[in-house]
């Protein structure tokens, strides 16, 4: 029964989690891709519609979906992270770095691209620079949901 208590207490921190990694993928992920494209640099184009398999949703809110269950995972990981500077080194990291290795070794090939997408720098750099900013606009709209001043 104490189990059952601490989820239902959890609860509304998963919540405003997956939220923040939803819309942090949505303004920070995408607008630093935009940024990238514009500046030549980005190998794709952001705020895709294409649609998805296997239910058609467009491919920045299939992305933002995504971005939300990572925005779970980065909530349970972040009482981790040091304070004041180094939790947004830590938050930029975590997304730079965890999301980019499970896109590119696992996602691309599940998705029938070869692994890291060929490996090229274009595209390696853009996925560091754009997961990244993802993780500091997680960790940002987190503490803006749960009214805390950063450190």
């Amino acid at each position: 029964m104490s189990d059952e208590k601490n989820i239902v207490a959890f609860m509304p921190r998963i919540v405003s989690s997956f939220f923040a990694g939803f819309l942090a993928t949505l303004v920070f992920h995408q607008l630093t891709l935009w940024a990238l494209w514009h500046a030549g640099l980005a190998p794709f184009a952001p705020f895709s519609l294409t649609a998805t398999s296997p239910f058609g949703v467009p491919a920045v809110f299939s992305l933002s979906f995504w971005g939300g269950i990572w925005g779970i995972l980065f909530t349970f990981v972040e009482r981790k992270f040091p304070s004041r500077g180094g939790y947004w080194v830590a938050a930029f990291l975590f997304g730079a770095v965890l999301t980019s290795l499970v896109a590119l070794v696992i996602v691309l090939p599940l998705k029938g691209r070869p692994m890291g997408g060929g490996w090229g720098l274009a595209l390696l750099v853009t996925a560091f620079l754009i997961n990244g900013a993802w993780g500091v606009g997680t960790a940002l709209f987190l503490r803006l949901f749960s009214r805390q001043k950063p450190t």
